[in-house]
């Protein structure tokens, strides 16, 4: 009975409530150090927002911040190489922009001809300033799509469905790159467009069948040029050789016949200068070198003499040549 009179429960509530006191204290400060400290990635960068409104931007690592929501910390991936895609979705993207699309939708597009093309492309971009991409426009990565389906668009409506299944795709690239780049600077995106690729490129089902014979045919068509150019590349050279050739050796036997005639004309020159000189020395001379000449070709020799009263052979010392005398045709001896 005497501990229950010198029982008090106001001691008791107050001890009570102290400890509560105590421990709210601890939570609120193991929330605010773990709330005051945030960790930043290597290919991101943090804007930091106070109240809503931006302060600065802070580069990767373990950064500091005011807690209890005073201060907020947006991470923005700056060196990350993003995408969007159009005409098709990849399984599992990341990119909030790629989500609740109709591909379908996106790659019908009308031609300059009026026909239609189904077309898939991927715009890969990388956003330069943070500031700028959070608060310069609203959403955007969505603005950015809209931009990049309107200038697609814009580009494949000024060519031929030809061009855009064959031979303009690489111009139909680099033609939306700078009008992106462009449109992208005038709204104040703040990305940089790095590329834009188109993927799959073809006709509509109804017609795919009938575009690809003509495909073929093209195909087949340069084909044949190629090896028809093939062919004249190794006829054409090889017969510029042939004329050339000839017409150099024609050159050289007239230079040759040239020479040879002047010589003749200039020995002849001489000789008659020789003949006007002694022309009966020079009568002998020349019949006697034209006999050299000529006699050694005869298979068979006969001298005739005004004063003999028969042929005389010419008996060749050499047995062995076809000039020697028959052996009937010699005379007998008694």
């Amino acid at each position: 009975m005497a501990n229950m009179k010198n029982f008090d429960p106001w001691n008791t509530v107050t001890f009570n409530l102290r400890w509560v006191w105590l421990a709210i204290a601890v939570i609120v400060a193991v929330s605010a150090v773990t709330s005051s400290f945030v960790s930043v990635p290597t290919d991101s960068v943090g804007v930091l927002l106070r109240f809503g409104q931006y302060q600065q931007t802070v580069q990767p690592g373990l950064r500091y911040k005011l807690p209890f929501g005073i201060d907020n910390l947006v991470i923005v991936p700056v060196q990350r190489q993003l995408k969007l895609e159009f005409g098709f979705a990849t399984e599992g993207a990341t990119n909030p922009a790629q989500q609740a699309r109709d591909p379908k939708a996106e790659q019908s597009i009308v031609t300059g001809d009026l026909n239609m093309a189904l077309v898939e492309w991927v715009v890969q971009y990388r956003i330069d300033d943070a500031k700028q991409y959070l608060f310069a426009v609203r959403s955007p990565a969505e603005t950015l799509r809209a931009a990049s389906e309107s200038v697609m668009r814009e580009v494949i409506g000024d060519r031929t469905v030809d061009e855009v299944l064959t031979i303009g795709r690489q111009e139909i690239e680099a033609q939306t790159l700078v009008q992106l780049k462009a449109l992208s600077g005038v709204y104040g995106l703040g990305v940089s467009i790095m590329q834009v690729q188109l993927k799959n490129v073809h006709p509509p089902q109804g017609v795919q069948s009938s575009f690809n014979e003509v495909n073929q045919a093209q195909q087949e068509r340069e084909q044949m040029i190629n090896v028809a150019n093939g062919e004249y590349n190794k006829a054409v050279p090889k017969a510029r050789g042939e004329a050339d050739q000839q017409l150099r050796a024609a050159d050289g036997y007239a230079l040759s016949r040239v020479n040879e005639a002047r010589g003749d004309a200039e020995r002849f020159n001489a000789l008659l200068a020789e003949y006007v000189k002694a022309p009966e020395v020079t009568r002998q001379r020349i019949y006697l070198e034209t006999m050299a000449e000529v006699l050694p070709g005869l298979e068979r020799k006969i001298i005739l003499d005004e004063k003999a009263s028969g042929l005389v052979p010419l008996i060749s010392l050499d047995p062995g040549l076809k000039g020697s005398i028959p052996k009937d045709s010699r005379p007998k001896t008694e």
